[in-house]
């Protein structure tokens, strides 16, 4: 039967107790509001693992000043349900001071990767993604943790500072899921009215044409990304915050397709900022 647990304490008991039988365990880090892109990553971890641990958390550090913490989804019940049923054994679901004390005072950041994409128009994020993942880490000392592939730039950050710190974590990445018409799968789409829902799939479109000019052989990045560019200014309720090629492990942005890269989408819909992205070597 699956458990929530508040407590840090709570945690480390029961996965103590799994390692003490010689069980394999499998970590997913959430913000909750889980959908089915949630639900392939659990599913993932129980199929690798013994065990698998959800934490569910709308992290305050990695929110800047006037972005959506206060009203981002949160839906408790049913995080239980949709974890329970594809096989979650544990969640949890701390309270902040649980995770940050008073006097909390201590950061882990990150430099060149986090300078591109995301961590332009949000400076303090990936500092806050890699202060609570290293927490989470700490607490559950997880075999094996999954991170979904629409998050690119959070994967290849997370990645590099489990390399860097030495941490004993295999890094698991796994498929974008889509909306039956496109739309990658984001707890932000609920943000979206109907006409907005509708203008959103100009992302989606935006990437599958970026990735028909890869795959017949364009090699400009330039080509690529003015033409993806294009199809989205053309959706009167999109706004453009970036569309980039960058190197897979920098981050940097590239002028050539010489070398594995990412072909990474922020764009606004209305107030609702959305991610999309296709890596080259997917294609």
């Amino acid at each position: 039967m699956m458990k929530i647990v508040k407590t840090i304490e709570e945690v480390r008991a029961q996965v103590k107790e799994w390692k003490s039988q010689g069980l394999t365990v499998g970590l997913v880090p959430t913000m909750g509001y889980l959908h089915e892109g949630h639900a392939s990553l659990i599913d993932t971890s129980c199929r690798d693992n013994d065990r698998t641990v959800v934490s569910d958390f709308v992290n305050p550090m990695q929110f800047g000043p006037g972005e959506d913490l206060e009203s981002y989804p949160r839906d408790m019940e049913h995080d239980a349900a949709l974890a329970q049923e594809h096989g979650c054994d544990l969640i949890f679901h701390p309270d902040p001071d649980e995770m940050y004390h008073d006097g909390f005072s201590t950061f882990v950041d990150m430099t060149v990767l986090t300078e591109e994409l995301c961590g332009l128009s949000r400076p303090v994020h990936f500092r806050g993604v890699c202060t609570v993942v290293s927490k989470l880490f700490n607490i559950v000392k997880p075999d094996r943790a999954y991170f979904g592939k629409k998050d690119a730039q959070q994967l290849a950050v997370i990645r590099h500072m489990v390399d860097d710190l030495n941490m004993d974590i295999e890094i698991v990445g796994c498929p974008i899921v889509r909306e039956s018409d496109g739309l990658a799968k984001s707890s932000r789409n609920t943000y979206l009215d109907e006409n907005e829902r509708k203008a959103a799939l100009v992302l989606s479109k935006s990437i599958f044409n970026g990735m028909e000019l890869v795959r017949n052989g364009e090699k400009d990045c330039a080509v690529i990304t003015d033409s993806m560019k294009k199809l989205i200014a053309s959706e009167p309720l999109a706004k453009i915050d970036y569309v980039k090629l960058v190197d897979m492990k920098t981050m940097q942005q590239i002028e050539k397709l010489d070398r594995p890269a990412l072909c990474a989408i922020a764009v606004y819909i209305g107030k609702t900022r959305l991610i999309d992205n296709f890596f080259t070597e997917d294609v």
